[in-house]
């Protein structure tokens, strides 16, 4: 594409790269010139103008970006109509916002005339609200750019899309030592409930027991084969996870599952423990939560519980990709501060 000052002779065909203002009112940037154009800036006595020609290999800015809106779009997302070189998206439900960034920066790193913008990743979303935009910054771009571009974020799975709330159920464990008090069981029932309610998530079954391995293990057991028969089971245990063989771990072993993942990079959160326990054909996601949920401050549990209150699958690999924006705000009850200069 070239692009610059012509004289008005020379502009048929091009595309107006700047407003003009005329007698007669205002000349639209983006607009083709074609004869009537021309005559009524020479009628405004306008003798050039800065106009963008295209290349023959040169893709208009609207046809370029509802190509891309056409290769990112996946469920739950409803992309507008281009307009100046830009599709919005926005969501057709609420629930949770899950992008491949991979794949997202990967594009943008092609052209830098080729823009995607989106929230961040596992944001929840309502209907209705804005989730990204596509941006052709120049009025046209290289075929050959645009490509690379759609060749960047295809694949099997859709690299944007908005996965709706499921309305899950969960079994709740937490464990107590002679000296826990009930109002520190009654907390983290709260807070649970609280963070549960706008995932369309319900609380379906509680037990308390011990802090030791057979009595959580027997509780999981008993969640798993009860009448609720929860989607997930929630462990909280009366002292915080510091080991693979500690308490929580060690029980969801003991129930006959397995230990995914111990630990994560997201503080308030670092102590959450990941397992799963098979039920049936399929396998029941355990998360062993760390002792800061108890407050009702954003903490790692949130990364994990939005992710399963919406069927996105949690791994190991999921949760040590968390750590990039996972430094919290922290929490002023916590016996032992992150920052002890403060």
């Amino acid at each position: 594409m070239k692009f610059g000052v012509v004289p008005l002779s020379e502009a048929r065909g091009s595309v107006l790269a700047h407003s003009v203002r005329l007698p007669d009112g205002t000349m639209r940037k983006g607009i083709v010139l074609g004869a009537a154009e021309i005559a009524r800036l020479s009628a405004g006595n306008v003798a050039t103008v800065v106009v963008a020609e295209l290349d023959e290999d040169d893709v208009n800015e609207d046809v370029a970006a509802q190509r891309v809106a056409e290769a990112l779009a996946g469920q739950g997302l409803e992309a507008g109509a281009a307009s100046t070189g830009r599709v919005n998206f926005h969501s057709r439900t609420e629930g949770l916002l899950v992008l491949d960034a991979s794949r997202i920066h990967a594009a943008n790193s092609v052209h830098e005339g080729l823009t995607i913008a989106t929230l961040l990743p596992d944001s929840i979303v309502r209907a209705g609200q804005m989730l990204a935009t596509i941006k052709i910054i120049p009025y046209a771009v290289s075929a050959a750019a645009l490509e690379a571009v759609l060749a960047a974020v295809r694949g099997g799975v859709s690299a944007m899309g908005v996965h709706p709330w499921r309305g899950i159920s969960m079994g709740l464990v937490m464990t107590r030592t002679p000296d826990t008090r009930e109002s520190v069981l009654a907390k983290m029932r709260q807070t649970v409930i609280k963070r549960l309610n706008p995932l369309k998530g319900a609380l379906a079954g509680e037990q308390v027991v011990a802090h030791d391995e057979e009595s959580v293990a027997g509780a999981l057991r008993q969640q798993l084969l009860g009448p609720d028969r929860p989607d997930v089971l929630l462990v909280s245990g009366a002292a915080a996870t510091v080991d693979r063989a500690d308490v929580v771990p060690a029980a969801i072993v003991g129930a006959g599952g397995r230990v995914l993942h111990a630990g994560m990079p997201v503080d308030p959160g670092n102590l959450l423990v990941l397992g799963e326990i098979p039920r049936g054909g399929a396998s029941v996601p355990v998360v062993g939560i760390p002792t800061c949920a108890r407050s009702p401050k954003l903490n790692g549990f949130d990364f994990v519980l939005r992710r399963l209150a919406a069927g996105v699958g949690v791994s190991g690999k999921d949760i040590m990709a968390m750590g990039v924006g996972g430094l919290l705000t922290e929490i002023e009850s916590r016996p032992m501060p992150r920052d002890q200069r403060t």
